[in-house]
């Protein structure tokens, strides 16, 4: 069974089952936590708000993994998160979409992190975790954000 779904982008995407929306924000279950993906660009639509900030992310026409991504210092959080190893293990996507759906932490803990509003036009970067194989919609749960020179832990709050 197919269903049409407008996504807030003003997207029309055909999806099987659940929007992607949905199952994100019912649970982190869907996204595959094995396989983490880098992704940078620039914001093209943002919606900083609850139940959770999200942004439309344009790729640019070619990326690359950042030379140095393995090696970044990260912030300590609450939640056993072991960033190095994360870092170490991302990837590129495989999916060739230029324009991903990113959802991030609710606002309550992005504003513990001090992270800034992220407007349109602004570039960022960032690893988190798209559906297993890449299947469905291009969305991406994002579990560290770049931004300005700084690193966000988006798993939980700072320790």
């Amino acid at each position: 069974m197919r269903r049409r779904l407008f996504i807030q982008t003003g997207t029309w995407l055909g999806l099987s089952g659940l929007s992607a929306a949905t199952r994100a924000h019912h649970g982190w279950s869907s996204f595959d936590q094995s396989r983490p993906i880098y992704l940078e660009g620039r914001a093209v639509e943002v919606k900083w708000r609850n139940p959770h900030v999200e942004l439309v992310l344009e790729l640019p026409e070619t990326l690359a993994l950042p030379t140095d991504l393995a090696q970044r210092p990260l912030p300590a959080q609450t939640a056993n998160v072991d960033g190095p190893a994360l870092l170490a293990k991302t990837v590129l996507p495989t999916r060739r979409d230029r324009r991903w759906a990113i959802e991030f932490a609710p606002l309550f803990r992005l504003g513990q992190w001090q992270m800034p509003e992220i407007r349109t036009g602004a570039a960022v970067s960032m690893v988190g975790f798209t559906f297993k194989d890449e299947q469905g919609a291009a969305v991406l749960r994002a579990e560290y954000v770049f931004l300005d020179g700084r690193t966000y832990g988006l798993r939980s709050g700072p320790a």
